[in-house]
């Protein structure tokens, strides 16, 4: 069992809290406390103090430091690395029920010329399909892709295995994860796959019910808008399609973080679900 016993040092300066712990454990041991702050300037340099530690039943622990750090904290940035493909191999071949996708590269400047930095660049859910395994076999029935080489398509955010095959960014995923084909640059003109439905956002209030105007930044995102087109639905137990029973041109009332948004040419916002995101149908 591991003892501990807590006492005050009042020897440090008053700006910095201190215990001095004295354990019985059978390794080495650091511990670090937060000091509370006095002098918004002492912040601005790192303070590490040892604290002596006496021999416990023959054992020596190392001494004791108290490391205080700047009063700010930032969240760590995690970069999702690409598996490099070695050059020597010359194909990719997918298993199954998966698709490899050649992403099409972000926009590296704003409609008015300014170019921006890599961490303000929109990572891009639009790609090539280069190529398709084998297909899959559902309750005894061979499932064909619903899309084929060369097709445009929009996928989920974080779908799949990103490749950089010959220096080229690529991503390894199941067909599941494609979101829809792209009929046209515009995503207006996609068309959903699967259980998938293609939603225009309804215009946020502008104002309140007593009369003040909203700024953008805060109104009320609406989980409301118009189904514009339907995917062919999903796949029951024995392989074949469950059409989708919301139609083009229903107003619908959806989960508030489901699917992906996208935003069309002419600035209007549109949303990309399951159908079983869709909470109700609405009518006047």
């Amino acid at each position: 069992m591991t003892s501990l016993e807590a006492s005050p040092t009042p020897s440090y300066p008053s700006d910095i809290y201190v215990k001095e712990l004295r354990c019985a454990f059978s390794s080495p041991l650091h511990f670090y406390f937060p000091a509370p702050i006095s002098n918004p300037t002492f912040v601005k340099s790192m303070a590490t103090v040892p604290l002596s530690v006496p021999s416990i039943k023959g054992l020596r622990l190392s001494p004791l430091t108290l490391r205080r750090s700047q009063t700010s904290y930032s969240k760590p940035l995690v970069v999702k690395a690409a598996t490099v493909i070695a050059p020597k191999f010359t194909s990719i071949k997918p298993v199954g029920n998966r698709v490899l996708v050649k992403i099409k590269s972000g926009e590296d400047k704003t409609s008015g010329g300014l170019y921006l930095p890599t961490t303000a660049q929109k990572k891009s859910q639009e790609g090539e399909v280069v190529a398709l395994g084998d297909g899959t076999t559902v309750g005894g029935t061979k499932v064909d892709f619903s899309v084929k080489e060369g097709n445009q398509v929009i996928y989920s955010k974080y779908a799949g295995t990103e490749l950089e095959f010959h220096g080229i960014n690529h991503l390894l995923m199941k067909e599941d994860d494609i979101v829809g084909i792209l009929e046209s640059d515009d995503i207006k003109d996609m068309k959903p796959l699967g259980d998938r439905v293609l939603i225009k956002i309804a215009e946020a209030e502008d104002k309140t019910s007593g009369g003040l105007i909203l700024t953008e930044q805060v109104k009320e995102k609406p989980s409301v808008g118009t189904v514009v087109a339907v995917g062919p639905g999903s796949l029951d137990e024995d392989g074949k399609r469950k059409p989708i029973d919301i139609s083009p041109g229903s107003t619908v009332l959806y989960s508030k973080y489901a699917g992906s948004e996208f935003k069309s040419a002419d600035g209007t916002d549109y949303i990309a679900l399951r159908v079983s995101d869709v909470m109700a149908v609405l009518s006047s």
